[in-house]
């Protein structure tokens, strides 16, 4: 969240317009009970709300959740850890786009180093909340360089970095085109130095396509939503702190769901809304890039999450 905009003085949301932990979870049965099973806890940065942890364990019991994750910048992390596992998260994913602290911070605008990220990844891993994933956005003329040196720090660790390449998410990071280093090229890269082969997808809709090392040293995936477009496989939702449904992180709007919960609605109107909701969807802005839509009113990745 840019500093230049949401200063010491900027008014947040009142607290009473976020949905509460009961709310989230009501919302998030009434989501398993159309089949979804994949769970993950994002921003932002999840961690900054207070007791978290209450959450995440209210969330672990619910019939159906299968798989329930976060997203994470690491700040927190490394004291939340054990408390998380205990509560019954399974896995986090962890940002990190240097590892420098120089071009890191100039990635994300924090006031953190890099060995606090590193600090953390080893503090989850230790709680078991692997197989730990390491995000990493490659800009070209910024962090280039960091596509061989995570590659290299993280081979045989057990760990899974993920390259993604630089997306015009909302309108605060001045996206343009030409600085988006492709998957591709990404890949290229890599393979001169530790040669690759490709792996399978595990189940459709998987966002990150898969290398191997082929000398064993662990695997990597790329993300390519600029270059290589998966709209028509996409299968994810998004909820936002305050009840906003999104159905894609380039969406201009949301469907308000806050005032279904808060309005009385029983459980059979909740899933007749988020039937009729994901029925229309035709999300496809991945697919129609261009400067035209480059324009477009879009949420901010800070809202919406990753």
């Amino acid at each position: 969240m840019p500093k230049e905009v949401f200063g010491r003085e900027y008014a947040f949301l009142p607290r009473a317009e976020l949905l509460t932990f009961e709310e989230i979870a009501r919302l998030v049965r009434a989501f398993t009970a159309l089949g979804v099973e994949k769970v993950r806890l994002t921003g932002g940065e999840p961690l900054v709300r207070r007791e978290l942890e209450t959450l995440v364990e209210m969330l672990a019991t619910l019939d159906g959740v299968r798989d329930l994750t976060m997203t994470t910048n690491g700040a927190l992390l490394a004291h939340k850890a054990a408390d998380l596992r205990r509560a019954g998260l399974q896995r986090v994913t962890v940002s990190l786009d240097a590892l420098d602290d120089a071009t890191f911070m100039r990635m994300n605008d924090v006031d953190f180093p890099v060995a606090g990220v590193l600090d953390a990844i080893d503090a989850a891993a230790a709680a078991g909340l692997g197989p730990i994933k390491i995000n990493a956005v490659i800009r070209r003329g910024i962090n280039e360089r960091a596509v061989l040196d995570l590659a290299t720090h993280f081979r045989h660790s057990g760990h899974i970095v993920r390259f993604i390449e630089y997306m015009d998410v909302g309108h605060s990071n001045g996206w343009r085109l030409d600085e988006v280093v492709t998957a591709a090229e990404i890949v290229r890269t890599i393979d001169a130095q530790f040669p690759l082969k490709p792996v399978a997808q595990a189940y459709r809709g998987e966002v990150a396509n898969r290398y191997r090392y082929r000398d064993g040293a662990g695997e990597i995936g790329v993300i390519a939503s600029v270059s290589q477009p998966f709209c028509g496989d996409c299968t994810r939702a998004r909820l936002t702190a305050d009840g906003q449904l999104v159905t894609c992180l380039f969406a201009t709007r949301g469907h308000d769901l806050r005032v279904l919960v808060r309005g009385g609605a029983t459980d059979a109107e909740l899933d007749a809304a988020l039937r009729a909701i994901w029925r229309a969807r035709d999300d496809r802005y991945s697919e129609l890039r261009s400067e035209e839509t480059r324009a477009l009113p879009k949420i901010e990745m800070s809202y919406v999450g990753g």
